[in-house]
């Protein structure tokens, strides 16, 4: 009971990949490392969007790939196949011919939700800057440097728009139109590092599934730079640039259940997406950055965590069965239980706290006091709190030990979500 209590309670760790008794073992002697929470720990640093197609059948459980055969020695193990070239690799012995195109169903709808990202993105930035005056900007602490940068970033996503629609082909979708949920300078910026966090993890959770390892190349130089887009929007929000040691990766379907309700319509030739949305969840208190007028736009900045572990998280969700998306065409589903846990996407982790006082829509859990590694010889004593930054939180119905290699295998088990959780 203890080691079942303590693996709900605290996060699952990127560990190895073991089977059976052995990894249960593992993450429980990783469980009971965890130091206990210092009530006077301060974190700096600083999400709320909500969302489908009936999910299809399938076959079963994927196979397990076991642990692996390499014997890590530090010294080669086979013959160099030309000089400074160690053995191994994908696509490395010459005889490749590069080919950015999708090799799979999985890679045109992965693709095909990315370019659906780019495009809102482009607008979004394109739509901000004619919204909002320059005064407006100025009296947010952002000046015309500012601005460039915004509409900088707006012709980033049209070079991206642009590859992707290349590497799909005449069938790409074009853009749609959109709708905002905001009326000031201060709720652009902090909409648009939560849609670029989500945009960002969204591609991180499905890149190196892809089939075309070609195309996960080029999705990966451009990825990079939307990761700077989030940091500087946190920048400009008042928030600490980057709080945490790793960055989050989220499912296909967890990103197109936060994008789908911002989607208005779009044009009839648009291919449909295929991946599921899940019905909406809220968190009901959430901390609204935007509304803090005391931490202006800055290169960093030293602000108290926005959610304290031992705080009650309020949730409440909607019933699957709503219509979202471009014209009102996909349906939110889910394939789930009766909701037990919070799930929390946080850096290279999957934590899972209990729900608390579970209603039919509603529920509340305390936000977790874990950290991404126990302990660390590397510096004895630096610590990272697991959940910090624009993560994601997600009602489910068990607490299966997932990593990031296999987060996909969550999908079944959502009940509502994901939200936003702006932690810090």
């Amino acid at each position: 009971m203890r080691k079942a209590a303590l693996r709900r309670a605290t996060s699952g760790l990127l560990v190895i990949n073991m089977k059976g008794i052995l990894f249960a073992i593992a993450a429980a002697a990783i469980a009971q490392a965890a130091p206990a929470f210092d009530k006077r720990w301060d974190n700096v640093g600083a999400a709320s969007a909500s969302g489908g197609i009936p999910a299809p059948t399938y076959s079963g459980r994927y196979p397990d790939s076991g642990p692996s055969t390499y014997n890590a020695t530090g010294n080669l193990t086979q013959p160099e196949p030309k000089p400074y070239t160690p053995a191994g690799g994908i696509n490395t012995n010459g005889s490749h011919i590069p080919v950015y195109h999708p090799a799979s169903d999985f890679d045109y709808e992965s693709l095909n939700l990315v370019l659906h990202q780019e495009y809102i993105e482009l607008d979004l930035f394109e739509y901000g800057l004619k919204r909002f005056s320059a005064q407006d900007f100025e009296q947010a602490g952002l000046n015309q440097a500012d601005r460039d940068l915004i509409a900088f970033m707006a012709q980033q996503e049209v070079g991206h728009a642009k590859m992707v629609t290349d590497i799909l082909g005449p069938t790409a979708p074009k853009r749609c139109q959109y709708k905002y949920p905001f009326n000031t300078v201060h709720e652009f910026n902090d909409f648009c590092q939560k849609l670029t966090r989500w945009g960002e993890s969204g591609v991180y959770g499905f890149l190196e599934h892809l089939d075309s390892r070609d195309s996960a190349q080029l999705l990966l130089q451009s990825i990079t730079t939307e990761a700077r887009q989030q940091m500087i929007f946190r920048q400009f929000d008042g928030l600490h640039p980057m709080p945490v040691w790793f960055e989050d990766g989220i499912t296909q379907s967890m990103a197109w259940t936060l994008l789908a309700p911002y989607i208005v319509s779009c044009p009839a030739d648009n291919p449909r997406l295929q991946w599921q949305n899940f019905p909406a969840l809220n968190v009901t208190n959430n901390p609204n950055p935007a509304a803090d007028n005391q931490y202006k736009p800055a290169i960093s900045t030293n602000r108290p965590a926005l959610f304290r572990p031992g705080e009650v998280i309020n949730l409440s969700w909607e019933n699957p069965g709503m219509k979202v998306g471009p014209n009102m065409s996909y349906t939110t589903s889910t394939n789930a239980g009766a909701p037990k846990f919070a799930g929390i996407i946080s850096q290279l982790n999957l934590t899972y706290v209990p729900l608390e006082n579970i209603k039919s829509n509603s529920a509340q859990f305390v936000f977790p006091n874990s950290f991404v590694y126990p302990s660390t010889d590397i510096a004895p004593g630096v610590l990272d709190p697991v959940v910090n930054e624009t993560a994601f939180v997600f009602v489910t119905d068990d607490d299966p030990f997932l990593t990031p290699a296999n987060l996909s295998l969550i999908n079944s088990h959502i009940a509502a979500g994901p939200a936003l959780l702006q932690a810090g």
